[in-house]
């Protein structure tokens, strides 16, 4: 069996924006691909919980946060405080990404068991609703990068599809035809955004599962935290503080998310993909190996996540041996690249859909040739 149909690229006045499957693309049904490495997977143990992993991972980041504690009360009225604000950044990123792997399952023997610590991890230690991260993630993974479908391609700022990018102007506008050398600035208000659209999520009308119980843990942590900040802490020192750990909390989640699916095709709404291919074919995989691993929590098998959501992070370098012999086999492409290279990747793409935001003071004459 092989996979000999190729993603056609959408052509539009600015060239080839992205590659895309459109809704008469034909592909072989590749059931079976997935069902053999799945069996492969299976077989080899690489679905069973790394209990030992987790929790000398666990064990690390909590004397890491208890180091980050005492400093503070040590350093009292000291600029060197931005350290520390700067490594809680960076632990409450890795505790996002072990409240993501269990929510993925990965962790505990049980379902319900892995909720109530992703939900104890996103909402009591890293100020996010879990609800809202699962159901948002959720349907990520059921189609990423389809139009219509994928919550992480609509439009928050950043535009990641050209006919987005077409509606924006003004302000907006100015920022989108930027908005690749602009993502990494902006990546340091998204800390402060997870925020926002987690509470405003708590708050809302519809129904949440466990409303009560994120908002009273999101409540006791920034409780604790801004008591504790604005307590020891001058004011003007205790805002810089707040600013510094957002801001690296901000980029470097959006730093490890980012590469995993910005720049690869994208499926259009009605297209009709096997699993294998879809999971295969919109994400990308960074290379690096250990360290990558820890860097960006698992993240950087972004392949392997995909097609085996509940697979232990430290399982997934042998798994994607497996996936990439299949893929080689079946002529499937898969996607791999350095940590620098994908967000090269990421950038240019961005500003090539930027290109599409109106601009006001854009003659319509040059417009026209623009395209041509």
């Amino acid at each position: 069996m092989s996979a000999t149909a190729t993603p056609a690229p959408v052509v539009s006045g600015l060239g080839a924006i992205r590659q895309t499957y459109a809704s008469n693309d034909t592909f072989p049904h590749l059931t079976r691909a997935y069902t053999e490495v799945s069996q492969v997977v299976r077989e080899t143990g690489l679905l069973n919980r790394a209990r030992r992993f987790y929790a000398v991972v666990g064990g690390v980041l909590a004397l890491a946060f208890a180091g980050c504690v005492a400093g503070f009360i040590l350093l009292g009225d000291s600029w060197f405080q931005l350290l520390i604000a700067g490594a809680l950044g960076i632990i409450f990123t890795q505790v996002a990404f072990l409240s993501h792997e269990a929510a993925h399952k990965q962790i505990l023997a049980s379902g319900p068991a892995n909720d109530r610590l992703a939900r104890f991890l996103g909402n009591g230690i890293v100020g996010m609703s879990f609800s809202w991260w699962n159901s948002k993630h959720t349907r990520h993974h059921a189609n990423p990068n389809r139009v219509g479908r994928d919550p992480d391609i609509e439009v928050d700022t950043i535009s990641f599809l050209e006919e987005d990018a077409a509606k924006a102007s003004g302000f907006l506008g100015f920022i989108t035809r930027r908005q690749g050398w602009l993502f990494f600035p902006l990546l340091m208000l998204e800390g402060l955004n997870l925020h926002f659209i987690s509470i405003k999520h708590l708050l809302s009308r519809g129904e949440v599962k466990g409303r009560w119980t994120e908002l009273a843990m999101i409540t006791v942590r920034f409780a604790i935290v801004l008591t504790a900040v604005f307590w020891m802490l001058p004011l003007g020192m205790a805002f810089a503080f707040l600013g510094v750990q957002l801001a690296v909390f901000g980029v470097y989640m959006g730093a490890s998310f980012a590469p995993n699916h910005k720049g690869m095709p994208v499926i259009a709404h009605d297209a009709k993909l096997d699993f294998f291919t879809k999971q295969v074919r919109t994400s990308r995989n960074v290379s690096g190996g250990w360290w990558a691993t820890w860097l960006m929590g698992g993240l950087n098998y972004q392949v392997e996540h995909h097609l085996f959501p509940n697979m232990p992070r430290p399982h997934l370098a042998r798994a994607r041996d497996i996936v990439r012999d299949q893929c080689a086999t079946l002529g499937v492409p898969y996607t791999e690249t350095t940590l620098w290279r994908s967000y090269a990747i990421v950038i240019a793409y961005l500003n090539r859909v930027g290109l599409a935001a109106r601009d006001p003071f854009e003659c319509h004459i040059v417009s026209r040739f623009r395209k041509a």
